[in-house]
């Protein structure tokens, strides 16, 4: 068992305060337990989408299909003909 030691302090209205007693009592959990439960709930659901793309299949598919095809990217080839800036030892 882990000791929790950081803290979040916040303000509601009454009405949600209530609303979240009620739903802790319903689920027999302490309020603070409930809370702490729906926000890393929460948390962990914008963290995936913000690790995952979505897109049509379409779309997808599009993209691959790029990634496939030869580009002669004529801007890149110049670059790689400079003389560099640093040599590796």
């Amino acid at each position: 068992m882990s000791i929790k030691e950081a803290r979040l302090d916040f303000r509601l209205d009454p009405e949600v305060k209530a609303r979240i007693e009620r739903a802790a009592k319903l689920t027999s959990e302490s309020v603070s337990s409930f809370v702490v439960q729906a926000a890393a709930t929460a948390a962990d659901d914008i963290l995936a989408r913000e690790d995952v793309t979505f897109m049509p299949a379409e779309q997808f598919d599009a993209l691959m299909a790029a990634l496939d095809t030869v580009d002669s990217a004529p801007a890149l080839a110049r670059l790689s003909q400079r003389d560099r800036r640093y040599v590796r030892k």
